[in-house]
């Protein structure tokens, strides 16, 4: 962490260094002071820093948190309930539908009482996607029986760190802990932080990890974890549960009033700003309330007894502690980065009306307005117009509109958007000069396809004017493939880099019908559209083509999270294909390591230093897994081979249209993570062709063939040559990295090796 200030204070009892951090920055100081055993992870935006943070401290040799990279969130979840069955101390962080994703193990973990510590940096829920914060995924943690600590800035991210540890640990608590911060407004703005100069304070603090528990850790002491119960115990269970998550009340305030003498800095239950005497309020979450703050200083100017409530816990939730602020209040604005749709105002509004209904002498207005979403700004201004609307209530004594949401924008008909280019469709796409046949004697296709020039006629499928970086190599493999599939296709593209360029309401790159669903989910939702297309056109319904082709477009990591659903979708056998642009990582996200990175690559989690030198494990052989699922075509591709690349795209339609499920993949060059020249994307895919390390070979019904050998050609060369393109991975040339090096070329000699054995025998 850069340093902007180097100023040693001690506003408490231990002494503490001064400087500016994002959110992120601090619950990753926080973590690696305390010293987690285990982190289970997964990139997500924008969450993703904490995970990138810690890796770079890990190569300085900050911490000794074994990082463990997920196959997504799910996956992610499961790696740190099953290390804190043991009793380690486990800690994660995650956004967004990345928090959906893991959200059935949630409960799992709470209610068998396990502690750990989740950073949610809160961002919207899609659909449709927006990587901004709101509160949206938070409120589907209200009901997963962790406790819930909300920080509004950097420091109170880093107090709420060490804060939470504790109070998961605690005898009468043994609860999970989300610390909740608002994505982009803290986990990403820096601002005035203090943190302990010596991380000996901070494990003091926490205390000994305990470990007089049923802990899965002792073969001596056999446990079992998780058996099913009958209705009488599973509700004792939960009332257990229940009396946990409130003791944590408790134990919050004991905790904080500790910490206030330890770092100087204080955290009550509610943050109460000029309450002493308020006629009128605001009730926000987090990074919202300090913008109030102002706002209220300024009505307090003016004569107006204005005040804002910001609590620093939601669950257990405050409700003495609100109707004691409020007691005296005439109108109070709850407002919610959030809504619970239908149900008149969100979660927050009604837990806050609840807490007053108990007091029958209050008789607080109260208004609610949901503001802020997808992370649209939230001002000083935008704050004054809700306390105007509170000031209203109040002098009118009543709410006009109880409900409502505020900063939505009518829509107007006369500035409707009009295609900039008219529809392409049918025989725009057909060039007639491709020829596939199928050869009955050996049961293989038989493609003729003419000079690469005859096809440049052919109209490309994703327009000009989409926001890839220079160099990206994604699009250049896409539309060659392109250049082989005759007629309609309808395209699903997963999240990733293609996507998010390619489409950013109201504008669309693509000539024909594309629809996006998330990593994990690509090949299941295409699944259902083919089937629904055949069946509505079996019916009658609808007149579509015979030759329209179906394809999810995958990459950025996207076989991690998505394989279960792609390897699913093969095994059923619909006709669609599954093509995966593979660029080593998690581009989109800034380029963490991904199943896809190969050994020793750098990444902005598999970072370069003096403890660890890159990926530590192998890459994943996507193209062999999915042909072991007996799907009837794979191959693999390159833009620097464009004939074998267009002959295996019309053997793909083939197949998909006639047979089942299709999958290919694509080696596409990413040069600002990878760290290489824009220029030099056809280069270095070859190099890695003819280094064996990226092989040409299709499997057809079950056969292997390599498309395109170089030992043939005799234009094999070193992975070294492959190698020295890239900045990311320069680092392997250098001599006290050797093993490594060598590591990796026995990797792709024995793969190659294994490829050339199925390739001269049929029946392996």
């Amino acid at each position: 962490m850069a340093m902007a200030e180097n100023q040693v204070i001690s506003q408490g009892t231990r002494e503490q260094v001064s400087t500016f951090e994002s959110g992120n920055e601090m619950a990753a100081m926080a973590a690696a002071q305390i010293n987690y055993h285990i982190m289970g992870y997964f990139p997500i935006t924008p969450s993703t820093e904490v995970a990138q943070f810690l890796d770079q401290m890990k190569t300085r040799g900050e911490h000794d948190i074994k990082l463990i990279p997920a196959d997504g969130e799910h996956g992610s979840a499961g790696i740190c309930y099953g290390a804190a069955v043991t009793g380690a101390r486990v800690f994660n962080a995650t956004s967004a539908n990345g928090f959906l994703y893991m959200l059935e193990q949630l409960p799992v973990q709470s209610g068998t009482r396990f502690p750990m510590v989740l950073n949610l940096v809160t961002r919207s829920v899609s659909g449709p996607l927006d990587i901004r914060g709101d509160h949206s995924d938070l409120y589907y943690a209200l009901n997963t029986g962790w406790v819930i600590l909300t920080a509004r800035t950097p420091q109170a991210v880093y107090d709420m760190n060490i804060m939470a540890l504790k109070i998961a640990e605690h005898s009468k608590v043994r609860l999970p802990v989300i610390v909740a911060y608002d994505g982009f407004f803290t986990s990403h703005q820096k601002r005035r932080v203090e943190y302990f100069k010596d991380r000996r304070d901070v494990q003091q603090f926490v205390g000994e990890c305990p470990t007089n528990y049923n802990f899965a850790r002792d073969p001596k002491k056999p446990v079992t974890i998780g058996a099913h119960m009958s209705g009488n115990d599973f509700i004792n269970n939960h009332y257990q549960q229940s009396e946990a998550m409130y003791n944590a009340g408790a134990v919050f305030k004991e905790t904080a009033e500790e910490y206030a003498k330890l770092s100087g800095r204080e955290y009550p239950m509610l943050d109460l700003y000029k309450m002493e005497d308020a006629e009128v309020a605001l009730f926000l979450l987090n990074s919202a309330a300090e913008s109030a703050k102002d706002v209220a200083d300024q009505l307090r100017a003016q004569g107006i007894k204005a005040g804002v409530i910001s609590p620093n816990i939601i669950r257990p939730f405050p409700a003495k502690e609100i109707r004691e602020a409020v007691k005296n209040i005439k109108a109070l604005l709850v407002g919610e980065r959030a809504d619970s749709y239908g149900a008149n105002g969100p979660n927050l509004t009604h837990e806050v009306k609840s807490a007053l209904q108990d007091d029958k002498h209050n008789k607080t207005i109260v208004l609610s307005r949901v503001f802020g979403l997808g992370g649209k700004d939230f001002y000083a201004s935008d704050a004054n117009k809700l306390f105007e609307m509170t000031i209203e209530a109040m002098e009118k004594g009543y709410a006009e509109k109880p409900f409502d949401y505020y900063g939505h924008i009518p829509g107007n008909p006369e500035k409707i958007l009009k295609p900039v280019i008219l529809p392409q469709h049918g025989d725009v796409f057909k060039s007639g000069l491709i020829e596939v046949k199928m050869d009955e004697e050996t049961n293989k296709l038989k493609v003729k396809i003419p000079p690469l020039r005859a096809l440049t006629g052919k109209p490309k499928r994703i327009a000009s004017g989409h926001g890839a970086c220079p160099g990206c190599g994604i699009f250049a493999g896409l539309e060659l493939f392109f250049k082989g599939i005759e007629g309609d296709v309808v395209t699903l593209f997963q999240t990733g880099c293609a996507y998010v360029t390619t489409t950013g309401y109201p504008h669309t790159s693509h000539k024909q019908t594309m629809m996006h669903n998330l990593f994990q989910n690509g090949a299941a939702t295409l699944s259902g559209t083919v089937e629904a297309f055949m069946e509505l056109k079996r019916r009658g319904e609808i007149q579509v083509s015979d030759d329209a082709t179906f394809v999810m477009i995958t990459g950025d990591g996207g076989m991690d999270i998505g394989m279960g659903s792609a390897i699913g979708t093969a095994l059923r056998g619909h006709k669609l294909i599954m093509l995966e642009y593979d660029n080593e990582g998690y581009m989109n996200t800034g380029s963490q390591m991904s199943y896809s990175t190969p050994i020793g690559h750098m990444t902005s989690t598999s970072g370069v230093g003096k403890t660890q030198q890159g990926k530590a494990f192998h890459h994943k052989d996507t193209a062999q897994i999915m042909a072991a699922t007996n799907m009837p075509y794979v191959f693999t591709g390159s833009e620097a081979f464009p004939q074998d690349l267009v002959k295996k795209g019309a053997k793909a339609q083939w197949y998909a249209q006639n047979v089942g499920t299709v999958y290919g993949k694509l080696l596409i060059t990413c040069p600002l993570n990878w760290k290489s020249d824009d220029r030099y994307g056809t280069k270095i895919v070859e190099a890695a062709v003819n280094s064996c390390f990226f092989p040409l070979y299709e499997v057809e019904q079950g056969i292997t063939t390599i498309t395109y050998n170089p030992e043939e050609k005799n234009k094999r060369i070193p992975l070294s040559e492959w190698l020295k393109y890239m900045g990311k991975t320069k680092h392997l040339l250098k001599e006290e990295n050797k093993p490594i090096l060598e590591d990796f070329e026995k990797e792709v000699e024995k793969r190659w090796q294994r490829l050339k054995a199925k390739h001269q025998n049929p029946m392996l």
